[in-house]
């Protein structure tokens, strides 16, 4: 008997696609006796925004023997991702399913504003005191430029490609008496175009610019497990996840500016000398481990038309690593930056209508808080010689090309606070 559940969208920036209760345990079966054959296409529009206000380290009191470290307003960050979700799972053997996933990002948008009461005469933005090296600005005084605002970036195409192998060891559909148990792995090919976050794709007027690339070329591998049990008229689920990422093919470098825009870096002739290598100065994408935990309340269901109307309630927690990667202020800043650990903690409020066993829609939304967390955190080199300490000096080897002195120095850095990400799904499945 052919199966039928809806799978929609996926969180962005490589997080796992979403999917109902049911679908967490979904499993495309195949050679059974009374099912020869599973195939389900899922198809989602999904839109994710996320809003953030960055704030920036400063001391107060400048030249008192204590200086105080505080924190002053600068920006509203938003970002919007709008994309199209295409999937395509079918059953290898019994309980073992082969997955297909694309998404076609229609939209990959993010703007910059200054807060209330900030402005170009008082933002540190726009009134920078040095150079990348660390060398003053100028003999004027504050007078640099870190970049404009407000300022907005475009970005859009197709997707990394994912696929993907599950197995259910246990199957609730075939024994009742068990509960339904599902590890699998999905790997994320790194097949988009890279992001060059040095191009300027403010303008979408300009026929030379145009909507950049989103590709981070990064090989991710998830691994997870997921359980479910339908006790009447619920249905509680869980599921844990880690990904691991791995660089990939043409990854992008901030040395990668080094011919050309030596004055974003703090040390550009370092830049692919040992040990600043392209691994070293490239994209370093985080690790991300997560758990969810919801349940599905059934209030009608007619088995023998294959209908159901069902409500799904979670919880959701994810950590994300520190790692270099593209940030909140990646596009502004024109690189890679560090950015620091983080916890996203949420919920999920979605409902399933299944017309017939062949058909089933979904609509769902997400709300996620994301802790606060350090948007520009480049360590400042390594200690080659090994005498315990790294030479700050102009010149040294061992400074860290990639390292900024304008806005990686405590008392400098960017902080991303008060940030949240909102989600809404909308797709449809079907079963053949």
């Amino acid at each position: 008997m052919h199966r039928f559940r809806a799978v929609i969208a996926a969180l962005t920036l490589g997080a796992p696609f979403a999917a109902s209760a049911a679908d967490i345990t979904r499993i495309a079966s195949s050679f059974d006796d009374d099912d020869p054959f599973d195939l389900f296409f899922d198809v989602g529009f999904e839109r994710t925004q996320t809003r953030a206000k960055i704030v920036r380290e400063q001391l107060s009191q400048e030249g008192v023997e204590d200086p105080q470290l505080r924190e002053v307003n600068e920006l509203w960050y938003k970002g919007v991702d709008a994309r199209l979700n295409l999937a395509l799972a079918f059953g290898l053997w019994k309980d073992l399913e082969f997955s297909f996933k694309l998404p076609i990002v229609f939209q990959q948008n993010e703007s910059w504003e200054y807060v209330s009461g900030t402005n170009n005469d008082n933002s540190t933005i726009d009134n920078s005191c040095f150079k990348a090296d660390g060398s003053p600005y100028s003999s004027e005084g504050c007078v640099g430029r870190l970049f404009n605002v407000p300022q907005e970036s475009f970005r859009g195409g197709l997707g990394n490609v994912h696929f993907g192998l599950a197995y259910a060891f246990f199957n609730q559909e075939k024994d009742d008496t068990k509960p339904t148990w599902i590890v699998g792995i999905d790997y994320e090919a790194p097949t988009a175009k890279q992001r060059n976050p040095s191009v300027d794709n403010s303008d979408l007027d300009d026929p030379d610019k145009g909507r950049g690339n989103v590709g981070d070329r990064v090989h991710k591998y998830q691994l997870y497990t997921s359980f479910s049990r339908r006790m009447g008229a619920a249905d509680p689920y869980f599921k844990a996840y880690h990904t691991i990422p791995v660089r990939g093919p043409k990854a992008y470098s901030n040395c990668d500016q080094a011919g050309t825009n030596r004055d974003n870096l703090g040390a550009p002739d370092n830049c692919f000398k040992d040990p600043w290598t392209r691994n070293e100065t490239g994209i370093q994408a985080p690790s991300q481990t997560g758990l969810l935990f919801g349940v599905e309340l059934v209030p009608f269901e007619n088995k023998a038309r294959a209908q159901k109307f069902a409500v799904d309630l979670r919880l959701m927690g994810n950590y994300v690593g520190r790692g270099r990667y593209y940030n909140e202020l990646s596009s502004a800043l024109r690189k890679l930056l560090t950015s620091e650990d983080y916890m996203q903690v949420g919920g999920q409020f979605g409902v399933t209508a299944r017309a017939a066993e062949a058909f089933t829609i979904r609509a769902s939304g997400n709300f996620l808080y994301n802790t606060d967390h350090l948007l520009t955190s480049e360590t400042l080199g390594q200690d080659v010689n090994g005498d315990g300490t790294v030479d700050a000096n102009p010149g040294s080897p061992e400074l860290n090309p990639t390292f900024d002195w304008r806005y990686d120095l405590t008392s400098r850095r960017f902080r991303a606070i008060q940030s949240t990400t909102f989600r809404f799904d909308l797709g449809a499945s079907f079963s053949f």
